[in-house]
Order: C-alpha cells, then sequence, then structure tokens
C-alpha cells in the first residue's frame, strides 16, 4: 500500500527495558542495524500493525509489553534514488511512519527472533537512549531522532539525557549479543 505522495505507511517500534535501555536488531545476514518496523496493511490500523510487528520480528505479544505512547503524526524519509524500485508500480519513494513507545513487561528469554517465516533480525542488543542516531543507515537518522525527541518524556519525564557526540562504540554500553533461535 503506497499512499498517493509515493510514501509507504508505516510502524517504527521502541521497545525499552526497565533501565531505558532501547532494543537494538541487527538485519539478518548484514551489518546493519534498526529498530523494528513494518508496514500497515489496507485493513490495520496502526497499533494493530505495531503488535503484528512486534510478535513476527521480536516474538512478543501485546501482553508482555505496555504502550507509553506514539507520535502525534506520520514521520516521513525517503529512499535514496538507488534504492526506488522504478519497475514495479505505484513508486516507493519512501515511508511514512508512526513510532511507538513501549516498555517491555517479561525477561529477555521471551524474545523469539524466528517466529516468522522471514525473520527480520538475527541478533539484538540493549543500547544508550540516542545510540541508534548515530548506528541506523544514515537515510533514517533524522526519523529516528525525530521520533526520539517526541517521545523521550514518556521514559525521562524529568528530561531525556543529552545527545552524546562520542562514536557509536562509546555510545553503545550494550550486553553484548543475544542470538535467539527457537521455533
Amino acid at each position: 500500500m503506497i499512499d498517493g505522495d509515493g510514501f509507504r505507511p508505516n510502524v517504527g517500534i521502541i521497545l525499552s527495558n526497565a533501565e531505558r535501555r532501547l532494543f537494538w536488531g541487527r538485519r539478518v545476514g548484514q551489518n546493519a542495524w534498526q529498530f523494528p518496523q513494518g508496514g500497515i496493511k489496507s485493513d490495520e490500523t496502526p497499533l494493530e500493525a505495531m503488535y503484528r510487528e512486534l510478535e513476527e520480528e521480536v516474538g512478543l505479544l501485546p501482553g508482555q509489553v505496555k504502550v507509553l505512547g506514539c507520535t502525534r503524526g506520520w514521520l516521513r524519509y525517503r529512499l535514496p534514488k538507488r534504492f526506488i524500485r522504478r519497475h514495479c508500480g505505484p513508486i516507493c519513494i519512501g515511508q511514512k511512519q508512526v513510532w511507538y513507545m513501549l516498555r517491555i513487561q517479561c525477561g529477555e528469554g521471551d524474545f523469539c527472533l524466528d517466529r516468522s517465516e522471514k525473520p527480520e533480525f538475527d541478533a539484538w542488543r540493549w543500547v544508550r537512549y540516542w545510540y541508534p542516531v548515530k548506528d541506523v543507515v544514515y537515510f533514517k537518522r533524522r526519523v529516528y531522532e525525530r521520533a526520539l525527541q517526541e517521545l523521550a518524556p514518556l521514559l525521562y519525564p524529568d528530561g531525556a539525557p543529552a545527545q552524546d557526540l562520542l562514536s557509536p562504540q562509546a555510545l553503545q554500553g550494550s550486553r553484548g549479543y543475544l542470538r535467539q533461535r527457537r521455533r
């Protein structure tokens, strides 16, 4: 489903734990990391799509998370020209996303990255709040920054931590890769 402006409706999912660290997933077979996200089907609301994507990509069910809130409107990013598929229609020039901030209410052992036929992630870790802005693929950085800025008060009611200008490695604060290969 592509809108009249060429944007695919999508949801983005920011999962947090009790320490206010964020889930950071590695795309299968790549050294590319991102938040869970996925398209909204024509018969779904953004909330329904978020729960479906959460189960497909991370293996979590609605009762295992608490929805803290979502962005007020669509956040858009454009794809670089080399990623636009011009041989199929309608042409998608980017994505428009509603972002959800969730807090897990389960153990890390409940995560299952291969719940769907085509897993999106093969590893994950917890990272500091602003780390994803520095580590995500360049054309998504502004959307990630806008989503994190808008949703920060949900995790940090007294003010979000300052964005650190250090390298991604210094910002990481991860517990290492956790691999999940269950069916």
